[in-house]
Formats: structure tokens, C-alpha cells, sequence
């Protein structure tokens, strides 16, 4: 198979230049052009961020990619799904609301926010998943499938259940449906260590749907017959009494993500950009953001999802150890051994590898990939 093309650019902005000017520079050099856009709806798929997270996109980049769009003749949106778990973006009115909060209005990008998935997350379209074993029929936002062209902008950071979170996680599961959310994550359920655990309620707190009470002694207990298996309870635990006991099933989400990502790119044009800076350990889902666990690294943007994620996580692999971070504290616990990767470093019940190969054996895309440097 022929390698696919990776287009990169690195951060520097020297006068008359600054970082939209490079984006858009980067994607013109990595064919967008070639698209006919010429009155065509485009969705930029994105993530808004949770408010009180400040490691989302700023919504210049937004701005700057949905302007070279409207140049060639598109009509560029920005769109997401509706989330699983309480927040800010469960529902469309909230959802709109936390968009705006972050930056991403009409006014500042010159695009129209529509949440894919409607009002409630139930506006989905069944799409089948050529080559799929996992998933048959894949429930998309119908928004992003009513689309014609579907572009991925994606912010490149760790992630506690995926390892980490770009072009296939940001179509995968952020175009997901609440249902077809659901369906990804169904696979694995947690369970309380009772003896860590101190009614602190932070997980109930967390899971949107109310599957966590607290028995007599004040310890939480999770009913698996409500619970989805989104993994929220599990990052808002300070002491560790939660864990997921199918360790599985960190696998099985990465094959169904990668599976639903296919069905949003299969059969129209579809063009994908990461960039990979503040790359937090944790999903942007979150309403904080932990330290960067490597220093930025650049912009990249490719045709093929699968390439783009491997040549981001190659490059990450490839920086330094930021101090004061939770993956340089996973190193330095007692008994600590690296096994060479930031990210399942990071998160060691994680390995992002198996959404790749998976991607590659349903044919989403190709994980050789060919680096072309883009000076700007």
C-alpha cells in the first residue's frame, strides 16, 4: 500500500506571520483545494470544550480554516454531538451556550454552531459501517451526515480511556449520537473498591445517568444496569476506589470508535487537521485541564485520519517529558517502568494502537505514512 501524505507545520510565527496564517497555509499545501466546495455544505467537526477547560482549540483557528472554506465557494458549520455525562453540553441549549462561552460564535468565526444530534442528542441518522465487526449500524448526528464534505479539526491530547484523543476520536465519537455514544462505551463497567472509597460523591456528581448511590455506610456503589461505562466516575475519583475491572474494554471502545469514524468519512469528501499543543493527559470533555504532559509540537493535516494519528502520536513520542505533569509523576512513582510511550505512560490501562491497527483493517486509512514539511 502506498504511504499516505502528512503535512506539517511547525509553531513559529515571525513578523507578518502569525498561527491562522500557518493553519491556513498548511491546508492549502495538503490539497484542500482539491475538494469541489463550490456551494457545497461543509461541517468542521470540533470540540467546543467544556467550560472551565482552557486546553480547547481557540476559536481563531475555527475562523481561519472556515474562511479558506468559504474562499473556495463552501458553506462551512461548526458542529458536535451532545455528550453522556452531566455538564455543559448534554443538551443542544446548553450545548450552544457552552460553545459561545468558549469563544465559538457566529460573530468570531463567521460560522453558525448547529449540534449535530439535536435537541436532546436523538437526531441521528443509522449510517451501516462497511467492513465493520463490531458496529452494523452506526447512530451519526444527522447534521454531519446531511453534510456534503466533512472536515475534522481536532486538538491532539492525551485521553484516560482512548490514549489519546484525535482525528478518528473527534469523528468517532464525537459524531456519535447520545445513543451512539452509548454504544461505543457499553462495553466495560466500573466497579467500587469499597475500602477506598470516601462518599465524597465526586462520581455521582459525574455520571449522567444517575447510576451511583451510596449504601449505609456512605459507599458508593455503582448499578450496572444504568450504567453506560463512559469512564466518568473513574477520572473524578481523587482515590482511586473506582476502577474497570474489563480491562478490555479500553480495546473494544478504541475498534467501535474507530468503526463509527469510518461510517462518517466513508462515501464523501473528508480532509483532516490535528494540532497538538497544550496537550493536556485528559479529554477536553473535562471542566479542567492538567498540566501538558510534552511540550507543543505543531500543526498537522492529511486526507487519511489513521496516517494523521499515527504521525501526531509519533511526534509526540518523539518530545520530552514535561516536569510538574501526570505522566512525568507516573514515571517517577515507585516501581514505575516506562514502556516507551507517552501516552499509555500517561494512562496505563490505555493502548491507542488498537484503534489504529482496527482503523487500518477496516480501511479507514493507512498507518505508513510519508512527512512533508510545510514551511511557512
Amino acid at each position: 500500500m502506498e504511504k499516505s501524505l502528512v503535512y506539517y507545520t511547525d509553531l513559529r510565527a515571525r513578523p507578518g506571520m502569525n498561527l491562522p496564517k500557518k493553519l491556513q497555509g498548511l491546508v492549502r499545501a495538503a490539497g484542500l483545494g482539491k475538494i469541489d466546495m463550490d456551494q457545497k455544505f461543509v461541517a468542521i467537526k470540533i470540540h467546543f470544550g467544556e467550560p472551565g477547560n482552557l486546553s480547547y482549540l481557540r476559536p481563531g483557528y475555527a475562523k481561519a480554516l472556515a474562511d479558506v472554506i468559504r474562499e473556495m465557494g463552501g458553506r462551512p458549520f461548526l458542529t458536535d454531538c451532545n455528550t453522556l455525562y452531566v455538564g455543559r453540553r448534554k443538551h443542544a441549549l446548553e450545548h450552544i451556550e457552552a460553545a459561545y462561552e468558549n469563544g465559538f460564535t457566529p460573530l468570531s468565526t463567521g460560522c453558525q454552531v448547529i449540534i449535530a444530534d439535536g435537541l436532546k442528542g436523538t437526531d441521528e441518522a443509522e449510517v451501516p459501517v462497511e467492513g465493520g465487526e463490531c458496529v452494523k449500524l452506526a447512530k451519526i448526528g444527522r447534521a454531519i451526515m446531511d453534510a456534503d464534505i466533512v472536515i475534522s479539526l481536532n486538538h491532539f491530547k492525551g485521553h484516560e480511556s482512548t490514549g489519546f484523543g484525535g482525528a478518528i476520536k473527534n469523528l468517532g465519537m464525537g459524531s456519535g449520537s447520545r445513543a451512539g455514544k452509548m454504544e461505543q462505551h457499553n462495553a466495560g463497567k466500573p466497579q467500587v473498591d469499597q475500602t477506598l472509597c470516601r462518599g465524597c460523591h465526586a462520581c455521582a456528581k459525574a455520571c449522567g445517568q444517575n447510576a451511583i448511590d451510596f449504601g449505609d455506610a456512605g459507599k458508593a456503589l455503582i448499578d450496572h444496569g444504568r450504567c453506560v461505562g463512559c469512564g466518568r466516575c473513574l477520572a473524578h475519583c481523587n482515590f482511586d476506589a473506582i476502577q474497570n475491572e474489563d480491562y478490555n474494554a479500553n480495546d473494544e471502545l478504541n475498534r467501535r470508535m474507530a468503526e463509527y469514524a469510518k461510517a462518517v468519512v466513508q462515501h464523501r469528501p473528508n480532509f483532516h487537521i490535528s494540532l497538538v499543543i497544550d496537550v493536556s493527559p485528559n479529554c477536553d470533555c473535562h471542566d479542567e485541564n492538567d498540566a501538558p504532559i510534552i511540550p507543543d509540537v505543531g500543526m498537522f493535516a492529511s486526507f487519511d485520519p489513521v496516517a494523521l494519528d499515527q504521525a501526531c502520536a509519533d511526534a509526540c513520542n518523539n518530545m520530552p517529558v514535561l516536569p510538574k505533569s501526570q505522566l512525568a509523576d507516573n514515571l517517577a512513582a515507585p516501581g514505575a517502568c516506562s514502556c516507551g510511550d507517552h501516552f499509555i505512560d500517561s494512562a496505563p490501562t490505555t493502548d491507542w494502537r488498537v484503534c489504529l491497527e482496527h482503523a487500518e483493517k477496516i480501511g479507514l486509512g493507512n498507518r505508513e505514512y510519508e512527512l512533508k514539511i510545510v514551511k511557512l
